[in-house]
């Protein structure tokens, strides 16, 4: 099998197939996000009994323009989490929850008032919970402390308070 050499300023090498087939190139279909949940994530179950979870996810960027203005675009996407993975979601996130998905982009057909219309969205493949979420306006952030400090939070930029001899 060939391997190509990444060239300079292109994003990534693309890879051959192996032995049996074409030369082809294979594309991965595979985006990678972080971002903050829109609202609190919806939680339904099939008639198999297996969960899955839709949340929406805002990613942002800023820029200057050529006047210095700092503008700003936030781009919405849908997720959908199944089994386990939309379980987790359930129990443990909410709106403004900041995580990194990884997934497949699909697409979607359906029909409203006789026209067809199409919906994209990202299957979830795999997710890491960041921390950080702006639920009340502040970060909060979970305190690596000892045990005299077990359980205990801080607002972001602080340290905790460590007792004297905890170490």
């Amino acid at each position: 099998m060939k391997r190509l050499e990444p060239d300079a300023g292109k994003l990534a090498s693309p890879v051959l197939r192996g032995r049996g087939s074409s030369n082809a190139l294979l594309l991965p279909d595979k985006v990678q996000l972080i971002g903050r949940l829109g609202k609190d994530p919806e939680i339904r179950y099939t008639q198999g009994s297996e969960a899955v979870a839709t949340v929406s996810l805002a990613t942002s960027e800023s820029w200057k323009d050529k006047n210095g203005e700092k503008q700003e675009k936030t781009e919405w996407h849908n997720l959908m989490f199944y089994r386990r993975l939309a379980e987790v979601v359930g129990e443990h996130l909410k709106k403004g929850s900041l995580i990194y998905v990884e997934g497949k982009i699909t697409t979607e057909k359906y029909q409203k008032d006789g026209e067809d219309r199409y919906v994209t969205k990202i299957v979830v493949s795999e997710m890491k919970m960041l921390g950080g979420n702006k639920t009340d306006g502040e970060f909060h952030i979970a305190a690596p402390a000892p045990a005299a400090n077990k359980g205990k939070t801080t607002k972001a930029g602080q340290k905790p308070k460590l007792d004297e001899g905890s170490f």
